[in-house]
């Protein structure tokens, strides 16, 4: 394999040395003057990719100046990133390509950015969206020991060209990390998501801090490494599942109280009311999606699940009710099935939201199979069954002669 490596500046250099050290013949090229004794650098692109096997692109995706977060920019209008210059070097690139070549993008950009604009740049060679995980002071370190390595196809397959990048990174790999293949929308979205989950974070424990400082008697420390313990439910894979959103008797209302914490100590600002603003406006956004269904089948709505959680039947907090009262404002009747709450039936037709799925909500405990069962009652056929959880598939659905809709698997191919 020969390397060419488009954007050799504070990490891109690191990030090509390490591929030298790894015993690849790199060259690469930057606009701005780069000395490097591992690397050969090149005057200009046409070099720098003339009969190269893989070309890496790490050119950057700016904001202006404003929205660096060095000065309050949340008074500002919202921008996406500027993607002139990845742009202007992916054009120039395709011009000197073959399709023996494989162009690996790594610029962040906001999912569907490349489906729209980047990918149909590059019409002479092959393309893979590959966005790393690198931090300034640590680039080498990252490149040879990442937490994942998240490479985007068209489609999400693991291609030919996702095999081959997979293959060149498992020669200098020093942790034997995973590798997550995705459309390249997909791969834009673990990477945003990756770093603002960071940022997410960060300002939770710092409003901690704030906490500790107005309340008095409290020592950050304490309540964060307490936190940091809580491998089960907090630092572990839990609730990292995307389906119906938080409820119960316990966590709305303690979001609710902490609002009103904020403003009681004066913290200067409200972390919670868009934590519960987001839960209503989803729960808002998958009641429009039953809705439409709903009319354009002509088909009465039915919600899966009317306890707050499987396998009780209370109703305190139940996200199943806030979807339920958006379809109601829209003139839409809502109709239960839940065993557990009086809400019991021996079939139903309609457009179906499954709201209820054990494996998800108890996670690792005991009671996460206990007395699970997709269906609470026989679903007619003709029915739409809406499943946010994504476990139903399209065959068993189809067998029955019903419609599956995945909500949140937007890809053309589905199981």
């Amino acid at each position: 394999m020969r390397v060419g490596f488009i954007g050799i500046g504070k990490l891109g250099l690191i990030a090509a040395e390490v591929m030298a050290d790894a015993g690849y013949d790199v060259a690469g090229y930057d606009k701005a003057k780069v000395e490097s004794n591992k690397i050969s650098v090149k005057s200009s692109i046409q070099e720098a990719v003339s009969g190269r096997d893989l070309i890496f692109v790490a050119v950057p995706t700016p904001h202006v100046t404003e929205y660096g977060g060095h000065i309050p920019c949340m008074h500002l209008q919202p921008k996406d990133f500027n993607y002139d210059i990845v742009k202007q070097v992916l054009s120039e690139i395709n011009q000197h390509v073959t399709q023996n070549q494989l162009v690996v993008l790594i610029s962040t950009v906001l999912p569907g950015t490349t489906r729209r604009e980047l990918r149909p740049l590059i019409t002479n060679a092959r393309f893979i969206y590959n966005p790393y995980l690198i931090a300034m002071g640590s680039v080498a370190w990252d490149m040879v020991n990442p937490e994942m390595v998240i490479i985007g196809t068209e489609d999400g397959d693991v291609t030919h060209d996702a095999k081959i990048l997979a293959d060149f990174y498992k020669t200098f790999m020093q942790n034997d990390p995973r590798y997550e293949v995705g459309t390249w929308d997909e791969a834009e979205g673990i990477k945003i998501f990756y770093n603002t989950f960071i940022s997410t974070k960060i300002g939770l424990v710092n409003m901690i801090q704030d906490v500790a400082e107005k309340n008095g008697n409290m020592n950050v420390d304490v309540v964060t490494n307490a936190l940091a313990r809580s491998t089960h439910r907090i630092t572990g894979p839990a609730y990292l599942k995307a389906g119906l959103g938080d409820a119960g008797g316990c966590h709305p209302r303690d979001n609710i109280a902490l609002r009103y914490m904020a403003e009681k100590l004066d913290l200067g600002y409200d972390m919670f009311e868009m934590v519960m603003r987001a839960r209503e406006v989803q729960a808002e956004n998958m009641a429009k999606k039953l809705i439409a269904i709903a009319k354009e089948k002509d088909l009465p709505v039915w919600i899966h699940g009317k306890a707050f959680k499987p396998n009780v039947a209370y109703v305190d907090g139940s996200y199943s009710l806030l979807v339920g009262y958006y379809v109601e404002q829209a003139g839409v009747f809502v109709n239960y099935v839940d065993p557990l709450t009086g809400d019991a039936h021996d079939s139903i037709h309609g457009v179906v939201l499954m709201a209820h799925h054990a494996p998800t909500t108890y996670g690792n405990t005991t009671m996460k199979q206990a007395d699970h069962q997709d269906f609470y009652c026989a679903v007619q056929p003709g029915s739409v069954i809406v499943d946010p959880w994504r476990y139903l598939k399209h065959d068993d659905i189809n067998k029955m002669g019903c419609t599956l809709v995945q909500y949140g698997n937007t890809r053309l191919h589905q199981e």
